[in-house]
Parts: structure tokens; sequence; C-alpha cells
């Protein structure tokens, strides 16, 4: 009943799941698109190409209404400042504007859509640069917009959290594995991945049984690693500390008789279990969900989403190069180069939580090792029915033989015993024969009243 109910715990992500998602990265891509993307250019733009300090000795630098920079004449510097831009103020040398506002050129001295940004400085040459934020910045800011919602998603409840119904499904999975692995029962595998302080407090004759079991489980007669070879009474007593024991003595012996990567399940499933208790260490269940699931599932697709970026990216610059991207309008190529940058940082992260490749020799010899412990069990159960066999067909044949002449003659002997047959079968046999001329009278006389 306890197991039935810990499944019914596990939440698994459903459509309410999705449509959060869904709603919470929309929102976040209109604050990043409309606030934090203009904010963020015009930090960018205005610190490398605004005039220099010797400059603004000479020429008024001002700061016009709204996210719109620009020079004048430098006596009515002072006066400019917070008025909107216009064609009398603004000498037309120094333009950075990253407003959602219409200009022309009879007003104001330039001219753009109210969906463009607008920037000109020497440095960037004669002519203003257009930057169009739904094409060049799109990407990036729906990209940063979900990475945000799937954050705040792993601190929700698992009947709302996306990624925290993730977690738990990573969680229950990894047991499911390391069930299948190991062989060990669902309370072992609980003792191996719980927290060290809910171990420390557990009753010490289960957690001794229990790690008993374990530790015979990964016993081999391999003189070349002698610690897999030693008894548990031998390193295991009442005065030791059950939490050192496991993740030091049990955990080597564990990685020593499977491989390094269960060991590092089990550890990534305690530390999941560490989140799963308090979620602000979300580190603790990302890395479970990246390691065990994500990249394990997904890390052919990222890698063929950075080829593809890349591709797109090679295209832009051929089309740049042949001139049809105009440099005034380089919204395309930021978007190509925002692209594979955010394919490539995915394909990075897939990277870093993948696991390392186990030596092939060292599996052999784990899978050797494992092998000749079946073996052994095998042949140990085959000499006990062997054995068994021998006892019924052979040997105690002759004894059940003897036991039963043995009582038959003890029954025939017995006077009493023979008294009562006979005198059994005697009453038998008058019975019968009374019932017999019983039987005769009644047919004679009906046949005679015929």
């Amino acid at each position: 009943m306890a197991k039935q109910i810990n499944k019914s715990k596990v939440q698994k992500a459903g459509s309410s799941h999705y449509l959060i998602v869904i709603a919470l990265t929309i929102i976040f891509f209109c604050i990043g698109l409309f606030y934090v993307i203009p904010a963020a250019l015009e930090t960018f733009v205005v610190n490398l190409f605004a005039p220099s300090k010797d400059d603004q000795e000479k020429i008024g630098w001002v700061h016009y209404e709204g996210r719109v920079w620009g020079t004048c004449n430098k006596e009515i510097e002072a006066q400019s400042i917070g008025k909107p831009i216009s064609k009398d103020i603004n000498n037309g040398e120094y333009v950075f504007d990253f407003s959602w506002k219409e200009r022309n050129v009879k007003e104001h001295g330039y001219a753009k859509f109210n969906y463009e940004f607008y920037a000109k400085a020497p440095l960037l040459g004669e002519r203003g640069i257009i930057l169009e934020p739904y094409v060049g910045f799109a990407v990036i800011t729906l990209i940063i917009a979900f990475a945000i919602t799937l954050l705040l998603t792993m601190f929700m409840p698992t009947n709302i959290g996306l990624m925290a119904a993730q977690f738990e499904k990573s969680i229950d999975n990894t047991k499911v594995n390391l069930r299948l692995q190991t062989g060990f029962s669902d309370d072992i595998i609980d003792l191996l991945v719980i927290p060290d302080d809910e171990l420390s407090v557990k009753e010490f004759s289960d957690v001794r049984k229990a790690f008993r079991l374990v530790w015979d489980r990964t016993r081999t007669e391999d003189m070349a690693s002698p610690f897999l070879s030693m008894r548990f009474d031998d390193v295991f007593d009442d005065d030791i500390n059950i939490v050192y024991f496991r993740n030091g003595l049990l955990y080597n012996r564990i990685k020593e008789f499977f491989s390094d990567f269960v060991l590092i399940e089990i550890e990534d499933l305690k530390n999941a279990l560490i989140w799963k208790r308090n979620r602000v260490h979300i580190m603790k269940g990302f890395r479970l969900f990246m390691s065990h699931h994500f990249c394990e599932k997904y890390q052919n697709l990222t890698t063929g989403l950075a080829y593809g970026g890349a591709s797109i990216l090679i295209v832009m610059v051929g089309i740049r190069g042949i001139k049809l991207i105009p440099p005034t309008k380089p919204s395309l190529m930021i978007f190509s180069i925002t692209l594979e940058f955010s394919m490539l940082l995915l394909l990075a992260l897939t990277l870093i939580y993948t696991e390392s490749e186990e030596r092939i020799d060292k599996v052999l010899k784990k899978m050797e090792d494992a092998n000749r412990s079946s073996l052994e069990a095998l042949r140990g159960q085959s000499v006990d029915i062997h054995q068994l066999s021998n006892a019924l067909v052979g040997q105690t044949a002759d004894i059940i033989k003897s036991r039963v002449e043995k009582a038959i003659e003890e029954y025939m002997t017995s006077g009493d015993h023979v008294q009562k047959v006979v005198a059994e079968e005697i009453a038998r046999k008058i019975i019968f024969s009374v019932r017999e001329d019983q039987g005769y009278n009644k047919n004679y006389t009906g046949e005679g009243r015929r």
C-alpha cells in the first residue's frame, strides 16, 4: 500500500503545465522585447559610440525625451535635456534613437518606422543604421524568456510547475533504473539514495540488514580486489557511523562491482531528493534531469540544432558578402548570430552534463565479475538440487522401504490387530448373506402373486 501511495504522488506533466509555460513565456518575451532589449541596446551603443570627452567639450551631448540621444550646439545643451528631439535642436552628427516612435526627416532630421531603432555616429559610417528588433533580437529574447520560465517552474509545486514535474519524473525513473541495474529491492534503493541526515535517524538494525545484503551481493572472489572479498562483520559493528559507511565503503564497493555510472546515478538521485525537500537547491534536481534524462534523449537533437544554426550563419555571411544584405540593415546578420549563439550554448550545456563513457576494459572486467558471481550462485543451487535428488532417489529409498516393511511386520504380528480384522471380515460376510436372502424372498413372493 505504501508503494502505491508513493507512485500516486508522482505528478506527470499535463496540458496545464504547458499552458502555464506558454503564458509565462509570452509575458517574459513581451517584457524583454519592448523594455529590456531597448534598454540594453541603448546602454551598449551609447557607451561604445558616444562622443569622447574631448568632443563633448566642443559640442553638446543631450539625452532627449525617451531613449533618444544626440548632439546639438553647446549653447543650447542645458535647455535641450529631456525635450523631444527635433531637427531644430539636433545637429544630426550623433543620433541614437531606441524608442518605439516613428520619425521623419522634415520634423526630426532622420527617418525610421515605429518598430525600428536608429543609430548614427561617425564610427558607424556616413549613413545611419536601422535595427529591426522583431528580426534581429526576437530569437534571443524568446529563448531567454523560455529559460526564465523554466527556471521559475522549478520552484513551483509539481501540479503546476513543468520542470518540477519533470524532476519528479526523473527521480522516479532513476529509482527504477537502479533497481533494474543492481537487482536490489525498493527498500534497499531508498536507503542507498536517502540524504545523509535522514539516514542517520533510521533504525540501526534495518540499516544493518539492508547493507549486509548489498555487501554480500557485491562480493567477489577476485584476489586482485581484496576489498570486495572482505566480510561484512569485519567492517560493520555497533559503533560504526552508518552515513560514513554508506558514503565511503559501500559506495566504493558498488562502484567497483557495478560501474562508475551506477554510483553517479545514486549520488545524483540523492542530491535530487534534497531538491525535492527544499526547492532552493534547484541545481541538484537540474543535474539529475539533464544527466539522466535530457542528455540521454536529446543529445543528437542539440547537436543537429547547433549544426543547423551554423549553416544558417554561413548562408547569411555569404549573402552579406555579395552585398545582398546592406550594411545599414544588419538585422538578419544579428538574427543568425544570436541563433547560432543560442544553439551552441544549448549544446555546451548538454555536453557539460553528459556523463563520460567508462573505459571498455573496466566495463568488461566488471561484467566478468558480475557473471562470475551469478555463475557461482547457480553452481551452488545446482549442487543443492543434486544432493536433494540423490537423497530422494538413492539412499533414502532403501530407508523408506525398510520402514514400510517394518510397519507391516509389526501390524501383522500384533494379535489385537489380526483378530480385529478377522472379526470385521466375518461380520461383513454374514451381513452380505442376510441381505441376499432377503432379496431372494421378495422376488419369489412377487412372482407367486402374479
